[in-house]
């Protein structure tokens, strides 16, 4: 009989050994999965793992849905490792969005007025393409640090759950896109469609890899990246965020302060989510429409835990998660399955990651004589008892 068995300490190496477990075992629930909707497996899985690295376009596209990803998981990796939980990334996404959005939305307009235009004539860019592209970033990134501020707000004063906050928020920036691109900002020459113009040239982000999509707020991420390793492992600020969410106790007797902890970590997780989003709508999208995120926010949870919560890792996770959001896409067109299979597999990866997880601080252990024993044990408490 298996049984499980306390480690003596908490094993190092299956706590990197987990997430590769839990992948492996994804693949052969993921397997069977299709096998039930009676699909070919081996057809099913090319369409999630090989796929999306077949050729350049894919992998741009794979690099290009990775990035927001990449910066809401380090952000995030930054609340969790504080002890913090913000859930409210996919929230600050969208209000990085409408911030960068409504910045941008307002240059298009202002140069739009500028110009006589007859009609079906193209009007003259504001400036070449980037101009004002930094502009734009970092109004999403305030928009996001403002958006998650109302939660630390409300933890720091009112001691109110940061989880049902940072989640309640995330309905209510989707509530607020809605409002503005079917009432204030809707193009109103764009034959009735919930959106707003198309951006100026000048506040797109440059293209990284022509002829492709990816832009350069990937090579951003990977700066991210660096800074936050160095944030996190060499800054004395990093150092006490650590502190204050692995012993809040020894935290408080070294003087750290807690309030300066909550803020920091979810400013910085709310400008990280933010900066996300104004490079989405400055990049691929180009407008705001009411359909801007695939679940970036709540995908980067994932991607955190499977990262185990190291810049590093998150690239890696992160690029695993992006193939998982393809391979849905190409599985509607492809096999007839419906998108959702996209969330029961990043579902399914996080129950087995925390499932996988228990053998950090737990063997398993084969015993064939496990019930005998406990008879035995039985027996000598009642004769011990009498």
């Amino acid at each position: 009989m298996l049984r499980l068995e306390p480690r003596p300490q908490p094993s190092q190496w299956m706590a990197w050994i987990s997430p590769l477990l839990a992948l492996v075992l994804t693949v052969l629930l993921a397997s069977l999965l299709f096998v039930a909707l009676d699909k070919d497996p081996l057809a099913g899985l090319a369409v999630f793992f090989v796929e999306p690295l077949r050729g350049l376009r894919p992998i741009s596209e794979l690099l290009l849905k990775a990035t927001p990803l990449m910066l809401c998981a380090l952000g995030l990796a930054a609340c969790y490792r504080a002890n913090i939980w913000n859930i409210g990334a996919e929230g600050q996404f969208l209000l990085g969005a409408i911030t960068g959005g409504g910045v941008a939305l307002w240059l298009t307009m202002v140069n739009l007025d500028s110009q006589t235009l007859m009609p079906f004539q193209s009007p003259e860019p504001l400036g070449p393409r980037g101009l004002y592209t930094p502009v734009v970033l970092l109004a999403g990134a305030l928009g996001g640090a403002l958006w998650a501020a109302i939660v630390a707000w409300l933890r720091d004063q009112f001691n109110a759950n940061e989880i049902l906050v940072s989640l309640m928020l995330v309905y209510v920036a989707q509530q607020l896109l809605n409002f503005l691109v079917f009432g204030p900002w809707k193009d109103p020459q764009g034959y009735n469609f919930p959106q707003t113009k198309t951006f100026d040239v000048s506040t797109w982000l440059p293209v990284l890899l022509p002829p492709t999509r990816l832009h350069w707020g990937f090579v951003v991420a990977l700066v991210a990246v660096i800074a936050f390793w160095l944030f996190l492992s060499k800054s004395w600020r990093g150092y006490q965020l650590q502190v204050g969410g692995l012993a809040p106790a020894a935290a408080r007797y070294a003087g750290f302060s807690s309030r300066g902890t909550l803020w920091t970590a979810l400013l910085l997780s709310g400008a990280m989510a933010g900066l996300a989003g104004a490079m989405e709508v400055a990049g691929p999208v180009r407008q705001l429409t009411p359909h801007l995120s695939t679940g970036y926010g709540f995908a980067a949870i994932i991607g955190c835990f499977v990262g185990r919560l190291h810049p590093v890792g998150i690239v890696f996770s992160s690029l695993l998660l992006s193939m998982l959001l393809i391979g849905g896409e190409l599985s509607q067109s492809r096999l007839g399955l419906p998108n959702a299979l996209t969330s029961v597999f990043q579902g399914a990866l996080l129950f087995l990651l925390l499932a996988c997880d228990t053998l950090i601080h737990y063997r398993v252990r084969w015993s064939a004589r496990l019930g005998t024993q406990k008879k035995e044990t039985a027996h000598e408490t009642r004769g011990a008892q009498a």
